[in-house]
């Protein structure tokens, strides 16, 4: 039995694998007159409602999380807005996820969001205290290098760092403070994975459209209506909260750091599939900082599984 669900967690995490490769091809995929802005808020809105369902046979159940504790005014407060800060961050996020790829390439745009642990390392570090052995230290800056190195487009020159490249990166930041957070939200309170998904997902739409209405207040509707009603929007929120929700049923199964280490490859699977869908070119020097970005992803797991604790490796190589 402990083996069928063993095996059950690998081809979920498969799954995601598949999922997370293809988020990039489908993104540059929207049609031309939708831009980045609109396409972000439509495939929010997207997301909360295909994550609603999810969300309400969960309340119907035994297990209501954060509805069915009494709490404080206060902590009710605190958690209204740490919800309302992580949920603007990961609309950010969306954005910059959704232009990044259109901007930087879908190939170098996935590179870029592997970017995720030295962010997450950086913010543990800090404000919660977990300092990371030199050899952590050493596989992070070796990404680094590796990524800067994509960056300018394999010559190691300042001046040939991509802005795109850049604006990529803002993705795993943005990710990562995010979940620094909503980890220790997890850990102190009696949300869900569920209640956070949907929470996040719906105040991110909502921020979107705060900026929607502030960038483009006179085309405000024909935008996101344009947008929403489209079939890539469609598409790509609901492969990106089918991908959240086998992740959580995945990491039931199997160790966080099982799953992460089969779904780190992904952005291999984007660079084939870009070669496909989108008809991209891939040089050498993508491939080689795909491959080091890789292989020190692997190293950070197996240091934290060696210290036998669930670091930020654990869940970094998985940003969501």
């Amino acid at each position: 039995m402990q083996l069928k669900l063993v095996a059950q967690g690998i081809s979920l995490a498969l799954v995601c694998l598949v999922l997370l490769g293809a988020l990039p091809i489908i993104a540059n995929l929207r049609p031309t007159d939708i831009e980045a802005l609109p396409f972000a808020f439509a495939l929010s809105v997207w997301e909360a409602l295909f994550a609603l369902p999810l969300f309400a046979y969960e309340l119907r159940g035994k297990n209501k999380g954060i509805f069915g504790i009494t709490t404080s005014a206060r902590e009710r407060r605190r958690m209204i807005a740490v919800g309302i800060v992580t949920g603007a961050l990961f609309g950010l996020a969306t954005w910059l996820y959704v232009l990044g790829v259109e901007k930087a390439g879908a190939t170098n745009a996935a590179i870029a969001i592997q970017a995720y642990p030295p962010f997450a390392i950086l913010w543990e570090s800090l404000f919660l205290k977990r300092h990371k052995t030199p050899l952590e230290l050493g596989l992070t800056l070796l990404m680094l290098a590796a990524l800067y190195y994509l960056g300018t487009a394999g010559t190691f020159k300042l001046s040939g760092l991509s802005p795109w490249f850049l604006l990529s990166l803002g993705v795993p930041l943005l990710w990562s403070i995010a979940h620094v957070v909503i980890k220790e939200e997890l850990g102190r309170t009696a949300v869900t994975p569920t209640q956070v998904t949907f929470s996040r997902v719906v105040i991110s739409a909502l921020f979107l459209f705060a900026v929607l209405a502030v960038t483009a207040p006179a085309s405000l509707g024909s935008l996101g209506t344009v947008a929403v009603f489209r079939t890539a929007s469609a598409v790509m929120g609901f492969v990106y909260v089918v991908e959240l929700i086998v992740w959580f049923y995945a990491v039931r199964h199997i160790d966080v750091s099982l799953a992460s280490s089969i779904t780190a490859p992904w952005p291999a699977l984007t660079m084939v599939l870009a070669v496909f869908f989108l008809g991209d070119t891939i040089v050498p020097y993508q491939i080689g900082a795909l491959v080091v970005v890789v292989a020190c992803i692997y190293g950070l797991m197996s240091l934290s599984l060696r210290k036998g604790k669930t670091g930020p490796t654990d869940v970094s190589v998985e940003p969501r």
